[in-house]
């Protein structure tokens, strides 16, 4: 299912305001056209225009639909885009219960190139959520990569092991590496994503908005600077 939603202000005439406004109906004829040309052929397909131009409504509505399906795919936030929220994408990842693929608003991307995902892991539960809700995507890959960004390198061999024999038992063929910043002075976050562009990974899949102090989460930071800098698309869990 398509789903239309972006803020907007209702066209004011005098005392007398009408919704949707021009501007809206035309955004919205335009998302049906290209929603119709992407699902050409693939069977039982629908378009919904929530029809609602207030930040809340839109995010409440937004998140309300992801949870009636496996997937709820978005694209990145554009600062000069004043369209749509922006915090939709971390709400949904927080709120809808649902895994959420964010696609960069540069760049083209598919489904097909998903081949060389690299997976975030901390030991963490959305950690392990994520990685779960990623399989079906990760399934038919040529290799994966599992990094482990850590001050700390307390985890052991054994769960390393036990992580990968996870990862092969679903026919998905995988390496670990641990990887420790140079110094204190670089983000966790920042040797994240340089290890996806050294890896040249084709799809981050990470845990989101942990509420305990490990590398991905921290009350959410570790979340937002990924959405906002990230390069290939993310797939995030909470």
């Amino acid at each position: 299912m398509g789903v239309f939603g972006q803020r907007g202000q209702a066209q004011q005439v005098g005392l007398v305001a009408t919704w949707p406004s021009p501007d809206y109906a035309a955004a919205a004829k335009a998302s049906r056209t290209a929603f119709n040309c992407a699902v050409a052929g693939l069977g039982d397909s629908e378009w919904r225009d929530i029809n609602r131009g207030s930040d809340s409504e839109v995010i409440r509505l937004l998140v309300d639909s992801a949870r009636h399906f496996d997937l709820a795919i978005l694209g990145q936030y554009e600062s000069c885009d004043s369209h749509l929220p922006r915090d939709l994408v971390e709400m949904m990842i927080m709120d809808s219960g649902r895994p959420v693929l964010v696609v960069p608003f540069a760049g083209e991307f598919s489904v097909e190139a998903f081949d060389h995902p690299l997976v975030a892991w901390n030991d963490a539960r959305e950690a392990a959520r994520a990685l779960n809700d990623a399989l079906p995507l990760i399934a038919a890959c040529k290799s994966a990569v599992v990094v482990q960004v850590t001050r700390d390198n307390s985890e052991t061999r054994a769960d390393r092991a036990a992580l990968l024999q996870h990862l092969v038992s679903h026919g998905v063929p995988a390496r670990m590496e641990v990887v420790t910043p140079e110094t204190e002075r670089i983000p966790l976050m920042d040797a994240l994503l340089n290890c996806v562009t050294d890896q040249g990974a084709t799809l981050l899949v990470m845990g989101a908005q942990s509420h305990s102090n490990n590398p991905f989460g921290g009350r959410g930071e570790g979340t937002r600077y990924v959405l906002e800098h990230m390069t290939v698309p993310v797939l995030m869990s909470h």
